[in-house]
Order: structure tokens, then sequence, then C-alpha cells
């Protein structure tokens, strides 16, 4: 009798394991099958969040149906219970360890702001304070104090910004972004620099990178560029003055209106290259790294002059006599649809004729 009743005990014993493993199993289970998501949602993981509470968090969601899977998966896989803060988006189809694998691998949301080459700094600046999800620091702050935060305070931010486009997650500000972007010009001007070609009219990496701005500003296109450079090489070489609209329009600042009249080439201003000798004192714009390769590996031809011919490229000539010939060929008459940027790009404007 006593016997029998061990064995029953011990009978009802495996079917309660067998009932609370199939019980478990089945919680567990959950956790492999997508949540309820119509379409992708961000979630936030704030610093210091315990996997538990993330468990919580999860049903307050309704990710889950209990948090006691999850929490109780935590106790089996502590591995997977290391889980970085950030914003996640999560998309129709995952499952609740779809999302924590994400979170424990570090797959914060990324967006994008993106900086154009030929921009100018105050362009830079309004497009980081209109790029949604970016915490914002710098908004009140002055170019000085922008660039001492950069570690470049005795520099104009002009030009000191690689144009490119930037990802950021939810914890990074417009400060972070900015320090990126100056980081990546100052390398570039650097390397470019070291291999620069030789018999150069620039005494110093800032030098080039004010005539790169200036090449960036005039064409578009990359094939133009290095004649581009060397057309301005050449003139500094032999004192003769750039004569560039795109520096005379950035001089004009907020009184350019798409036009350059005679009286704006014969305004004196620091920037107006008809009136000044050399370069001007700052770069003008933000320049590619096409245009930092160009200025420091200029075109050896021997032209001097070029003019827009209206259909994005430029017409080169060697003399003042065929230059002006050309002017009038492509510059007196214009043609319906006439423009002198390869690719209409945002604040492309550039006057382009020499």
């Amino acid at each position: 009798m006593f016997r029998k009743l061990i064995v029953s005990v011990f009978a009802l014993g495996i079917i309660a394991a067998a009932a609370i493993g199939l019980w478990v199993w089945q919680g567990l289970d959950t956790l492999k099958k997508p949540v309820a998501l119509e379409e992708p949602v961000l979630f936030s993981v704030e610093h210091g969040t315990s996997f538990n509470g993330l468990a919580h968090k999860f049903a307050q969601q309704g990710l889950v149906q209990d948090s006691l899977w999850l929490r109780l998966y935590g106790r089996l896989k502590p591995e997977h219970t290391r889980i970085k803060a950030g914003d996640y988006e999560l998309t129709p189809g995952m499952t609740p360890l779809d999302i924590v694998e994400s979170m424990v691998e570090g797959k914060v949301k990324l967006w994008a702001v993106q900086f154009i080459e030929g921009w100018t700094f105050a362009d830079l600046r309004s497009a980081l304070a209109k790029s949604e999800n970016l915490e914002k620091v710098t908004t009140d702050w002055s170019d000085e104090q922008i660039m001492e935060s950069v570690g470049a305070g005795d520099q104009h931010p002009e030009g000191w910004f690689f144009p490119d486009t930037y990802m950021f997650s939810g914890s990074e500000t417009d400060l972070d972004i900015l320090k990126r972007a100056y980081s990546r010009m100052a390398s570039l001007l650097e390397q470019e620099w070291a291999e620069r070609a030789k018999d150069l009219p620039y005494e110093t990496p800032y030098q080039a990178l004010i005539m790169a701005s200036i090449v960036e500003r005039e064409t578009g296109a990359p094939y133009e560029r290095q004649q581009v450079a060397g057309v301005f090489v050449r003139r500094l070489v032999k004192g003769m003055r750039l004569q560039t609209d795109p520096t005379v329009i950035y001089g004009m600042g907020d009184n350019y209106d798409g036009r350059i009249r005679k009286r704006d080439l014969r305004t004196h201003t620091p920037y107006n290259t008809y009136r000044i000798d050399g370069l001007p004192p700052t770069p003008i714009a933000l320049p590619g790294r096409d245009s930092i390769h160009a200025a420091l590996h200029p075109d050896d031809g021997d032209t001097l002059y070029f003019v827009a011919r209206g259909d994005g490229s430029h017409k080169f000539s060697r003399t003042l006599a065929e230059h002006q010939r050309a002017v009038r060929a492509f510059q007196l008459n214009r043609k319906e649809g006439y423009r002198s940027y390869p690719v209409p790009g945002a604040n492309a404007n550039n006057g382009g004729d020499d």
C-alpha cells in the first residue's frame, strides 16, 4: 500500500512537472511570435533601464501579454539582457526576442542630415536647425562659440565642415555632428596638403581650402574642376586678379538678388576679386573632396580664362582676345534655359564667368 502511494505521488509529480514545463514552454514560445504592430513605431530605452524594467514596459505597451515570460527569459539567458539605451524602430513582423536582440546589439534608429557641396556655413546651420530628432544645443550660439567648441577657436567657420550625409541617433546633438564634420574636413585637408603638387602658390593649407571653395562654386562638373583650378593658380602665379563672380556674390551677402551688376563689380569688399589681389580672406563655401583635390592638383595647361557655355560646361581660353570672343558667343546672346551650373542644386547660385 505504501509503495503504491509513493508510486502515485511520484507519478503526480511527473505529471505536474510536465504540465509546468509545458506551461513554461508555451509561455516562452510567445516571445517568438510577432508583436501586434501595423506600422513602425519608436521605442525608447532610457539610460539605466534594467531588463526587468524593460519587460514591464513591453507589457505596458502591449508588446507582450505578460512580462513574466520576458523576465524568465532574462533569467535563463543572462547574456541577452545587456541592453543599450537609445531609440529603436520596431517594425511589423518583429518578435519580442527580435526586439531584445536589437537592443543588446545597440541597433538604434538613425536619422540623417545632409550638407551639400557649395553650401555656406549659414546653409549648414539652417539644415541642422530644421533636422528633426536631433537635439539642438548650438541654436543660439554665435559662429565663434561653435568654432571654439569644435576646437578651432581661431578660425572663421566658412569652409571648415566637410559636406556629406551624416547619420545620427536620438542621443546625439547638433554639436556632435559639427565636430564630426570639422574633423573630417581637417583630416582630409591635411592629407591632401601632404600629397600636393609642387610649386603651388599657397603658403598654407588654409589658402588651398579657400581656393577649393572657389573651385566648388565655379563648377560642379568633376571633369572641369582641375581645369578651373589650373586657371586660377596660373593667374595667381602671374599676379593677375582672380575675377571670379562667386566671391563677389559671397561678399555681397544679403544684397545679392540673383544678379551681379557693374556697380557690384566696382564695389570694394574683401571678397571682390575684381578689386583685390590674390585670394579672398576666407573660403566662400563648403568644398567637396574633388574640389580640394583639384585645388592641390590643378591642371597644368596654359589657359587663363573661362566662360560658362550655358549648358553647365565652360569654354577655356588662352588669350584675352579668345576669351572675349567666347563671352560674345555664350554670354551676350544667352539662350533660353541658360545655366552656368551643370546640375541644378540647392543654393547653386554661381556666376561662374570670368
